[in-house]
C-alpha cells in the first residue's frame, strides 16, 4: 500500500509538472532592432562618435611622427655609429609601445562611455518589454537578435507591442 501511494505521488507530481510547463508562453523580439528604432540611439552613437575622433585624432598624431622618425632612421641609418641606432631603435620600439597602449586605452574608454551612455536606453527597452510580455501573459521573451529561431509564429512577436509602449513608430 506504501509502495502504491508513493507511486501515485510520484505520478501526480509528474502530471503537475507537465501542466506547468505546458502553461508556459513564450515570445520574442529581436533587441537589437528595438534599440536602434529609438532616437536616442542615433544621439548615443553622434555622442560615442565624437568621444572616439578624440582619441583617433590623437593616435593618428603619434603615428604621423612614428612614421616621420621612421623615415629618419632609414635615411640616416648607415651614417649613425651603433650607439646611436641602438638608440634611435629603441626610441622607435618605445613609440610605437605606446600607441599600442593608447589604442587600447583608448578602446578601453570608449566602450565604458557606450555602456555608460546606452544603459538608461537598454534598461528602458527592457522595462517595455517586460510590461508587454506581464501583459500579454508571456512568461519568457527570447531576444531574436541573440538567436536562431528556426520556427516562430508571428503572433509570439512582441516588437510591435513593445515600439508602441516606446512611443515608436
Amino acid at each position: 500500500m506504501k509502495k502504491l501511494l508513493t507511486t501515485f505521488s510520484v505520478i501526480a507530481l509528474m502530471m503537475t509538472g507537465n501542466l506547468a510547463i505546458a502553461q508556459a508562453k513564450v515570445g520574442y523580439v529581436n533587441f537589437t532592432e528595438l534599440v536602434k528604432a529609438l532616437p536616442e540611439a542615433a544621439q548615443i552613437k553622434g555622442k560615442v562618435d565624437a568621444y572616439s575622433n578624440q582619441y583617433m585624432d590623437q593616435l593618428k598624431a603619434m603615428y604621423s611622427e612614428y612614421q616621420a622618425k621612421g623615415q629618419e632612421f632609414q635615411k640616416q641609418q648607415a651614417s649613425m655609429t651603433d650607439a646611436i641606432r641602438t638608440a634611435k631603435q629603441e626610441e622607435l620600439v618605445n613609440l610605437q609601445k605606446r600607441m599600442n597602449d593608447y589604442q587600447n586605452e583608448a578602446q578601453q574608454k570608449v566602450a565604458a562611455r557606450t555602456d555608460e551612455l546606452s544603459k538608461p536606453l537598454l534598461e528602458k527597452v527592457r522595462a517595455a518589454i517586460a510590461l508587454v510580455a506581464k501583459e500579454k501573459g508571456y512568461t519568457y521573451v527570447l531576444d531574436s537578435s541573440q538567436t536562431d529561431l528556426i520556427v516562430s509564429p508571428a503572433g509570439d512577436d512582441l516588437a510591435a507591442d513593445v515600439k508602441a509602449k516606446l512611443g515608436i513608430k
